[in-house]
C-alpha cells in the first residue's frame, strides 16, 4: 500500500469478548485493513482497537465497526470507569505513511457524515477535524457523558453535533471523529484504592489544570483490581514523556504514602517514546537513537535497498534531508529556513565569480567583490543558524520539561520556559535579517551579471525569499507562545523591517 492511515476507534464493551469480536470481524470485513492490536478492560468497560489501511480503505472500515457496535451496545445499561459518549465513542485518524493530517482529517469528516446518514447516529468532530475551537478537546464535548447530553442537546444550541439533529440515538448515543498525530494512552496503577488521589494527581499533572504540556488525565477507580489508576493520554510524547508523567505521579503518590503497583499501556507506542523513558531513567549520557542495533540495522537495510543509489552531489546532502524527514523535531523549519537563506548566498557568490572572469564586466569588478565579500559571511552565518535554531529547539523543550511540584518550581519552570523560546524566537529573527541583506545585494547584481547566470541569480533570490519568509514564520511561532507581550510586540515591530 502506498498510503497508510491508523484508525483506532474505542467502543462502549470491554467485557463481553464475543461482542467485540464481532465488532473486529466487521472492522476487518473489507480490503487493504489489517489489525495491529486489540485492548479490552472490564473496569473501563471499553476496548481500543488499532487498526491500519489504505487511505481509500480505512473509512469505510471504520463505518463497519461503528455500525456493528450500534447493533450490539445499549448505553442505557452500559456502566463502566471510563467517561463515554456513544457506543463507538472516539474514531481517529492518524496519518502513518503518504497521507497528510489534512487527508486525515478529510476522511473524518466523510465518515462522521455518512455515520449520521447511515445510522442516524449524530456525529462530532475533534482534535484538528474540529469546527468549534472548544471542540478540539474530546473532554469538552463528552463533558457530561451519555445521559448529560442526552438532555442538554435538546435545549443548548451549544451541544449540537456536527452532523444530525439535537437529540441522541437512543442506544448507541452520539460518535466524536477526528483526525490527530500519534498518541499514547498510559496509565500508572495506585497501590491504593484511594479514587479521590488518583483524581488528584491527574489534576496536578494535566495540561488544562496547568501541569505539564500535552498531558490529558483522568482519576479512576478500578474496582475489579482493588487500586486507583492515573488514565493518561499523552498527545506529543516530545514535549512530556512518559518518564515525566511517571516520575510526577510516583512523586504526588509518594508524597501521600502511596507506591506505585505498575503501569501500562493502552494500544501501541513508537520504539522512540521507549527509548526516550529509557534513557531517562537510566540517565545515559549522550545517547543518540542509532546506538540501538536495530535503529542502526533498520536503516543500514533501508540504504542498502534504496532504488536508486544517491550520487556524488545527493550525498553531499542526504544526511540533513533524512534527519529534517524523520520524525524528530529538529532541524525543522527553522533549521531548512536557515539552510535556504545560507544556499542562496552560496549561490550569489558563484554568480560573483563567473562575473569576475569576465573582462566586459572589469568596470563592475570593485561592486562585485565587495557583493563577494558580503555574501561569503552571510553565508557562513546562515549556516551556523541551522544548528542554533536546532539546539534552540532543544533549549524550550528541557524547559517545559522541568518538573512543577511546588509552587517555587513552577515559577522556576515558567522563567525557564519563557526565556528559552524568547531565546529560539531570535535565531530565526537573526536570520531573516541574514535574508534580507543577502536579497538586497543580489539584487544589485542584477543588472551586473551576465546572461548564462542569469537563472542562478534568480534562484538566489527565490531561495533566499523562502528562507526569509519561513524565518519570520518561526518567529511568530515563538511569540505567539510568550506571556511577556511587551516584548512580543516589540519584536513584531522589528520584523517590519525584515519583511
Amino acid at each position: 500500500m502506498e498510503t497508510l492511515v491508523e484508525c483506532v476507534p474505542n467502543f462502549s464493551e470491554g467485557r463481553d469478548a464475543s461482542k467485540v469480536a464481532a465488532i473486529i470481524q466487521a472492522l476487518l470485513a473489507g480490503p487493504d485493513v489489517y489489525l495491529l492490536d486489540q485492548e479490552m478492560d472490564a473496569d473501563h468497560n471499553r476496548s481500543v482497537v488499532t487498526l491500519v489501511g489504505a487511505r481509500e480503505a480505512i473509512g469505510e472500515a471504520a463505518l463497519r465497526g461503528i455500525g456493528k457496535a450500534a447493533e450490539l451496545i445499549d448505553l442505557n445499561t452500559h456502566r463502566g470507569a471510563h467517561p463515554r459518549l456513544g457506543a463507538t465513542d472516539v474514531v481517529p485518524f492518524v496519518p502513518i505513511e503518504g497521507v497528510t493530517l489534512d487527508n486525515c482529517v478529510s476522511i473524518a469528516e466523510w465518515v462522521a457524515d455518512e455515520t449520521w446518514r447511515r445510522f442516524r447516529i449524530p456525529t462530532y468532530l475533534y482534535e484538528a477535524a474540529a469546527r468549534k475551537p472548544e471542540r478540539k478537546n474530546l473532554e469538552n464535548i463528552r463533558r457530561g457523558q451519555f445521559e448529560g447530553v442526552r438532555e442538554e442537546i435538546k435545549t443548548n444550541p451549544d451541544r449540537r453535533p456536527d452532523f444530525g439533529e439535537n437529540a441522541l440515538h437512543p442506544t448507541a448515543g452520539a460518535t466524536v471523529v477526528g483526525a490527530r498525530k500519534f498518541l499514547i494512552a498510559y496509565n500508572i496503577n495506585l497501590n491504593s484504592p484511594d479514587g479521590a488521589l488518583a483524581k488528584a494527581i491527574a489534576k496536578k499533572i494535566r495540561a488544562s489544570s496547568g501541569g505539564f504540556p500535552s498531558v490529558k488525565a483522568m482519576g479512576v477507580e478500578l474496582k475489579a483490581q482493588n487500586c486507583a489508576q492515573v488514565s493518561m493520554n499523552l498527545t506529543d510524547f516530545d514535549a512530556t514523556s512518559i518518564g515525566t508523567v511517571f516520575d510526577a505521579v510516583v512523586r504526588e503518590a509518594s508524597a501521600q504514602g502511596v507506591e506505585i503497583r505498575g503501569s501500562e499501556i493502552v494500544g501501541l507506542v513508537p520504539r522512540r517514546a521507549l527509548e526516550n523513558a529509557a534513557v531517562h531513567f537510566l540517565k545515559i549520557e549522550h545517547f543518540r537513537p542509532d546506538l540501538i542495533v536495530e535503529n542502526r540495522l533498520s536503516k543500514v537495510l533501508s540504504e542498502a535497498t534504496r532504488k536508486e543509489p544517491a550520487g556524488p552531489l545527493a550525498g553531499l546532502v542526504e544526511g540533513f534531508v533524512g534527519r529534517v524527514a524523520s520524525e524528530s523535531p529538529t532541524p525543522g523549519g527553522g533549521c531548512v529556513s536557515a539552510l535556504a537563506v545560507a544556499l542562496g548566498a552560496a549561490l550569489g557568490e558563484m554568480v560573483c565569480r563567473i562575473s569576475l572572469g569576465r573582462k566586459s564586466l572589469a568596470q563592475h569588478y570593485p561592486v562585485i567583490d565587495s557583493a563577494l565579500a558580503r555574501l561569503t559571511r552571510l553565508r557562513d552565518e546562515a549556516l551556523r543558524g541551522v544548528d542554533r535554531d536546532a539546539e534552540s529547539f532543544d533549549r524550550v523543550l528541557a524547559a517545559m520539561k522541568i518538573p512543577k511540584a511546588a509552587p517555587a518550581a513552577q515559577d522556576e519552570r515558567g522563567r525557564a520556559v519563557e526565556e528559552a523560546t524568547k531565546a529560539a524566537a531570535l535565531v530565526p529573527f537573526t536570520t531573516a535579517e541574514h535574508a534580507s541583506a543577502t536579497k538586497k545585494i543580489l539584487e544589485s547584481l542584477r543588472g551586473i551579471a551576465p546572461s548564462p547566470v542569469a537563472s542562478d541569480l534568480a534562484v538566489a533570490l527565490l531561495v533566499t525569499e523562502a528562507g526569509r519568509r519561513g524565518a519570520v514564520e518561526n518567529v511568530r511561532i515563538n511569540l505567539a507562545a510568550l506571556h511577556d507581550r511587551a516584548w512580543a510586540e516589540e519584536m513584531e515591530r522589528r520584523l517590519e523591517t525584515v519583511e
